[in-house]
């Protein structure tokens, strides 16, 4: 039986495609492909040094907001990264209070520079790979927002970067940067939309989907509790080790309470805060900072924080640093 040689020559060009696409990802987006598929365990991926610049880059699962600073900080600037999740992300990095630090330090006669590693998902494991890396310019000063709602999101992502690692034949597609993203888009909110509720919540194959029934396991929730104390207290003593203050800024968020309406609530991040307070760990609660507020029109949502929220906890953050002897005002 012959073969059809316009099928034979569509397979070909099909193949010699894919190759052909797979090799210029990889030869001209070598930046990008830095932790490709590790999604954010990566130790250094986003962290760009270029001539004795570091540039943030959106890459290897760190989708940070484009930043560039010098890998020395300069002589006499008080120099703070922020780490968190999308809350210190913010809408955009000057409106962020990440972004608005520098400028409130500076309003003060501090000389300052302050940078937003904060990546959207981010839970207590890569917020502290990210806070290690970024020791290594060695700030004056590191800010790190603690939440617990992205634990599902890392042991998830921590599944996917370890999945695919052998050599076994069945992984070889998962090697193709092409396929590998179908897979990925299989798990996200690409293709189930169109597939009844009903059949996706019983499958959990869509990441909200599986989410919803993850986090209906009590277990699951201790657990990712128990993953934020530990991983907090990681992060304290690596930066205590270095001899660089760390301010814990431990996340509120806006509940519905039968009794009392809307209010704040911290999910014991108070506590988890406070447990790791010590000598050169400080602590800040957004929900104390911003509970005798009218709080509502500084949330964009019942998480995150318009600009004005973020300008109302950098003033904060700032009057914490000056009260706690890590900035002095000149005199």
């Amino acid at each position: 039986m012959k073969s059809n040689p316009l099928i034979s020559h569509a397979f070909i060009f099909g193949l010699c495609l894919m190759i052909a696409v797979e090799l210029a990802v990889r030869i001209f987006f070598q930046d990008n492909m830095s932790g490709r598929f590790e999604y954010g365990f990566h130790p250094s991926a986003g962290f760009i040094e270029e001539d004795g610049q570091v540039h943030l880059k959106r890459t290897g699962g760190r989708r940070f907001r484009p930043q560039s600073f010098t890998v020395e900080p300069p002589e006499g600037v008080f120099r703070v990264f922020v780490i968190g999740d999308s809350v210190t992300r913010g809408s955009s990095v000057e409106s962020s209070y990440a972004g608005r630090l520098a400028v409130e330090l500076k309003a003060r006669g501090i000389s300052a520079e302050s940078y937003n590693l904060g990546i959207g998902g981010h839970g207590a494991r890569r917020k502290h790979l990210t806070l290690v890396h970024s020791l290594n310019y060695k700030p004056d000063l590191v800010v790190l927002h603690i939440n617990n709602s992205n634990e599902f999101e890392d042991e998830r992502e921590f599944l996917r970067s370890t999945e695919f690692n052998s050599w076994h034949p069945r992984n070889w597609p998962m090697k193709s940067i092409a396929l590998r993203r179908v897979y990925e888009m299989k798990t996200e909110k690409v293709f189930w939309r169109w597939i009844p509720a009903s059949i996706r919540i019983s499958q959990a194959k869509n990441d909200a989907d599986a989410e919803i029934v993850a986090m209906s396991s009590e277990g699951a929730t201790e657990r990712w509790n128990q993953r934020v104390q530990e991983m907090t207290g990681e992060s304290t003593r690596v930066a205590m080790v270095k001899n660089i203050p760390i301010l814990l800024v431990s996340q509120a968020k806006i509940i519905e309470d039968l009794n009392e309406g809307r209010r704040l609530e911290d999910n014991g991040l108070e506590k988890i805060a406070e447990d790791h307070v010590t000598n050169g760990v400080f602590h800040l609660s957004m929900k104390q900072v911003l509970e005798n507020l009218e709080f509502e029109p500084l949330y964009a949502d019942r998480s995150h924080l318009r600009a004005e929220g973020h300008e109302v906890m950098a003033k904060a953050i700032v009057r914490k640093l000056i009260d706690s002897g890590i900035v002095s005002l000149k005199k």
